[in-house]
């Protein structure tokens, strides 16, 4: 794909990706804001992973997906990834939905991911203000955590952090 071009392949086709809303754009920043000091550089948390927003993944020919913030363990990933795309599977997956993206986020992507053997997949929702937590497991994508406005939580798999869901959607 094109450097310019706001676009993921999903299921073989080329789909465009809309501009984000604030309310996308400012959640997905939130997150990042959170994991990156405490994860990626070890401030004020334990450090080893490496923490992303908007980069090509690519889990397949026919799957090339750019999530909203992702993550490697550092673990498994010693080398920070490059490139474009990246071909490392991810540890975790990180979606805001919007209109135009929901569908696919909640449905193909997320069987993608799973398939793929992404571990972790959250689901920011800006419009209902949730977080909601998938682990996978052998049957599928199981929710392990669903919160909204008014709650802290320990949102695997950065469960040493506490998390105020208000902070991902512009405080309270």
């Amino acid at each position: 794909m094109a450097e310019d071009r706001r676009a993921e392949v999903i299921g073989g086709a080329l789909v465009q990706k809309a501009s984000p809303s604030f309310e996308h754009g400012d959640a997905q920043s939130s997150i990042a804001e959170l994991l990156k000091p405490r994860y990626q550089r070890g401030r004020g948390g334990p450090g080893g992973w490496w923490i992303a927003t908007e980069v090509e993944i690519e889990l397949s020919v026919h799957d090339v997906y750019v999530p909203d913030v992702v993550g490697w363990r550092r673990e498994r990933t010693p080398e920070r990834p490059r490139g474009r795309p990246i071909r490392i599977r991810p540890d975790w997956v990180c979606e805001i939905l919007s209109a135009s993206n929901a569908l696919n986020d909640l449905g193909i992507k997320l069987a993608a991911y799973h398939r793929t053997g992404v571990p972790h997949y959250w689901i920011v929702d800006p419009a209902r203000e949730t977080l909601t937590v998938h682990r996978s497991s052998s049957d599928g994508y199981i929710v392990v955590l669903s919160a909204g406005r008014g709650e802290t939580v320990h949102a695997e798999p950065f469960q040493e952090l506490p998390v105020l869901i208000d902070d991902l959607f512009g405080g309270p």
